[in-house]
């Protein structure tokens, strides 16, 4: 029964692809509550609106570097240490310690200018925590203020919990732990044993 329009045929076997609304659950459109896919473009999509959380101030200031003089020290002297942790921290692990703290040193070297790359980082650590774009914007900051932004974002990290001295995996592993040590029975041996 082939009519001969190969696209007819083609259309009466396939099945409709799921639709995947900013909630990130997979709809198919015959379901009538979710047909109408206009609606997840809109600011409330399905039934759960999703709201997008409000800015929040960072920890400390932008000019605190004192606040920790250990890695105020650390920064000045060498600011790739210090990018280094804040990288792997951002990137969860994806990337070491010491190959991005390489890579701004490398970028510093040759162009002068490592604040370009770092502040990526520091948009890419506000997007993750919901942070205030202050006192200016990343790159501005980071241009004119390059030591005391890495400070800042570097107590940041630590008031959010993470011990930045033994990197994202460091971490993980000590999170874990705590989870596994949570609160179990003591074991008591059976008896007397001769």
């Amino acid at each position: 029964m082939y009519s001969g329009d190969p696209k007819s045929t083609y259309e009466k076997y396939t099945v409709p692809a799921p639709e995947y609304p900013s909630t990130g659950i997979p709809v198919t459109s015959s379901n009538s509550y979710y047909s109408d896919t206009s609606s997840y473009n809109q600011a409330q999509p399905g039934p759960f609106p999703l709201r997008p959380r409000a800015p929040v101030p960072w920890s400390t200031g932008l000019c605190d570097c004192f606040s920790d003089v250990r890695n105020c020290c650390i920064t000045c002297w060498c600011p790739c240490i210090t990018f280094g942790q804040i990288a792997e921290i951002v990137d969860k692990g994806s990337t070491s310690c010491g190959a991005s703290g390489a890579l701004y040193t490398l970028i510093a070297c040759v162009t002068g200018v490592a604040c370009f790359y770092s502040c990526f980082y520091r948009s890419k650590m506000r997007q993750q925590y919901t942070l205030e774009e202050s006192p200016c914007g990343d790159c501005l900051t980071h241009c004119f203020c390059e030591n005391c932004a890495l400070c800042q974002e570097y107590r940041e990290l630590q008031s959010r919990g993470f011990n930045m001295d033994i990197g994202w995996h460091g971490n993980v592993e000590e999170r874990n732990r705590e989870v596994a040590m949570g609160p179990v029975a003591p074991t008591v041996e059976g008896g007397m044993t001769r």
